[in-house]
């Protein structure tokens, strides 16, 4: 897998990607990820990324000729007839899920656009095919965006996580629950002592127990997925 993500902070992105199991999955050649500073991209001698909305208001609007002139370029250094996801991240998108990220793990090439200031020009979603959200809140750009996106989706690439089946007991991978509470040792913790049933060794009993605790944990913090 490629993905490749236009940004005006490259740097701020780097040292994330450089570290635990997507640095690991980067240096084992299991997936590629590029950041590509979206001032390169500009035609002005200041390279100019954002100006002032039409219509009047507060803030600035980013450009949309640096995101077209950018995933042109990237489009071009890919084989030919590849067909790219193009994905803005933006508040006003779809919200972002587990169910999306196991989608977009099928691609071979992921394109992140990380907006800006006020947003970016409308015209830009003329070269995207997903406009998507993490949350119902706001950022100041979309580079944690990014970051959130591609690290979901990543380790989900059969051998960037070590143990593939572990991904399974996910939060969300195969149905809207939150993931089961978890201990390690010691089996005694200032008196807190861990639940008997998971020394015991009976895997059925345990799956079982994870399940309704699985559930007891979604209604207390997400009722909303139940419904």
């Amino acid at each position: 897998m490629r993905i490749d993500i236009l940004t005006i902070f490259p740097e701020m992105l780097e040292g994330f990607f450089s570290q635990g199991v997507i640095g690991q999955a980067r240096e084992r050649g299991l997936i590629e990820i590029n950041l590509h500073n979206l001032r390169d991209f500009t035609t002005d001698k200041h390279r100019t990324v954002d100006d002032r909305p039409y219509g009047g208001g507060p803030g600035m609007i980013m450009k949309p000729e640096p995101f077209f002139l950018g995933v042109e370029h990237i489009q071009a250094e890919l084989p030919s007839g590849a067909r790219p996801r193009v994905i803005l991240l933006s508040a006003s998108g779809k919200l972002f899920t587990q169910k999306l990220a196991k989608e977009l793990a099928q691609e071979d090439y992921l394109i992140l656009l990380c907006g800006r200031y006020e947003g970016v020009d409308e015209r830009v979603l003329h070269i995207t095919t997903d406009e998507l959200s993490i949350g119902n809140f706001v950022l100041s750009g979309g580079e944690l965006a990014a970051a959130v996106v591609a690290e979901a989706v990543a380790r989900l690439v059969p051998g960037v996580v070590g143990d593939y089946e572990s991904i399974k007991g996910d939060a969300f991978y195969d149905e809207d629950l939150v993931g089961p509470p978890q201990w390690t040792r010691p089996p005694v913790f200032r008196g807190l002592k861990v639940p008997e049933v998971l020394l015991r060794g009976d895997h059925k009993e345990i799956e079982e127990f994870r399940r309704q605790k699985r559930l007891e944990k979604t209604v207390r913090n997400r009722p909303d997925l139940l419904r």
